[in-house]
């Protein structure tokens, strides 16, 4: 008896345990330096098959190849501070994640805002914004 309520106990911590750990997943240390890097393709890995994406003046929803391209022409015409890159300042979440952060470029600072939701057991990128952050 003794035995058996203690695989059930053994099994409830399991689930928990994997329940856990799946709602707190870090995002993928392979995005910050996509956007630290100014590298739309790796990035675009990321993404979800559409994403809402805004980057200035650029608003949409757009295929996972629109939006790499879109980001791409960003990136050239901003080139990312390789001493400061990409500084994240808040991320969070739980079923879906998000970052906020500071990406300084040769054209001044942005903001950038993204938002990460899990589909089959991995992050997916469903939102992605940039914004001017020059005051």
């Amino acid at each position: 008896m003794k035995a058996n309520s203690f695989i059930k106990t053994l099994v409830f911590i399991g689930i928990i345990t994997g329940i856990s750990a799946f709602n707190y997943q870090t995002i993928p240390d392979e995005i910050y330096s996509a956007i630290k890097a100014g590298n739309s393709k790796e990035l675009a890995k990321f993404f979800n098959n559409n994403i809402d994406l805004v980057i200035l003046d650029k608003e949409g929803i757009y295929s996972k190849s629109q939006a790499e391209l879109i980001l791409k022409d960003f990136f050239v015409k901003n080139t990312v501070n390789p001493a400061n890159g990409f500084i994240k300042l808040h991320e969070g979440g739980k079923d879906s994640k998000f970052i906020i952060g500071t990406l300084y470029t040769n054209k001044g600072q942005f903001r950038v805002y993204l938002l990460m939701k899990t589909i089959s057991g991995s992050f997916a990128i469903h939102q992605f914004r940039i914004e001017d952050d020059n005051n």
